[in-house]
């Protein structure tokens, strides 16, 4: 197995439990697909993704035909990408996607996580390049080999193969996402959810009470509204 096996199975902190917010962050993911590239899933193929990612997490139909529908409307805000990267307590490196209409108010906010558990937010890339961000495709795995897929696919652009209990997922890096969508679909296989994940290139190896002290600054990060994922390079175990 090889690491982004051993960061999704090493991942324990909560992320996107509550339905309420999953089904506000795929609505948000609705809104710039639509914006980027139109209505119609057929000619776009990343509001197909949102789609297929809306279809796990259950989310019904209904909901997702009401945000294409509302994010079609010229007078609908956009939102907007926006990666903020610091430092937690005891030199841990945080990374934080966000998607947000109020760019002024979202910086207010995740700097004030930082402050007050004595972090530091710092500046456009001070923290990313520890990590390597990849996108990953789940499938059935009851119908595929997880073997015969590496092998498959390990000239479209997948690097690694694995099942956990989600089904059996396939990782490559960030820039062959649109690579590896194509030859799936080209070979009518259906994808349950995609995504992109960042995983930290080293980890830092930190007291368990320290630990806590970080949990709880994330844990403050990814209760706000904006927030759609938040990377860091604290161990785990």
């Amino acid at each position: 197995m090889g690491r982004a096996f051993e960061f999704r199975k090493a991942r324990k902190m909560k992320r996107w439990s509550a339905m309420a917010k999953t089904f506000t962050r795929i609505g948000k993911d609705i809104v710039m697909a639509v914006k980027d590239g139109g209505p119609d899933p057929i000619n776009n193929s990343r509001l197909r993704a949102v789609i297929q990612n809306a279809k796990a997490a259950n989310m019904p139909k209904d909901n997702v035909e009401r945000a294409i529908k509302k994010a079609s409307d010229k007078s609908t805000e956009n939102y907007k990408e926006i990666l903020f990267e610091g430092y937690g307590p005891h030199g841990v490196a945080i990374l934080v996607e966000t998607t947000s209409n109020n760019n002024n108010r979202t910086v207010a906010n995740i700097r004030s996580y930082f402050n007050k558990a004595n972090g530091n937010l710092g500046t456009s890339g001070s923290v990313e390049f520890m990590f390597e961000r990849t996108c990953n495709f789940r499938l059935d795995k009851n119908i595929f080999d997880p073997e015969e897929l590496e092998l498959e696919f390990i000239d479209h652009g997948v690097e690694e193969v694995f099942i956990d209990e989600d089904g059996i997922l396939l990782y490559g890096p960030f820039e062959n996402y649109g690579k590896i969508q194509k030859e799936l679909e080209n070979r009518n296989i259906e994808i349950l959810s995609s995504g992109f994940e960042r995983i930290p290139t080293s980890i830092k190896k930190i007291k368990k009470e320290e630990q806590e002290e970080v949990e709880k600054l994330i844990e403050n990060i990814e209760e706000d509204d904006d927030v759609q994922n938040v990377y860091h390079s604290m161990n785990l175990s």
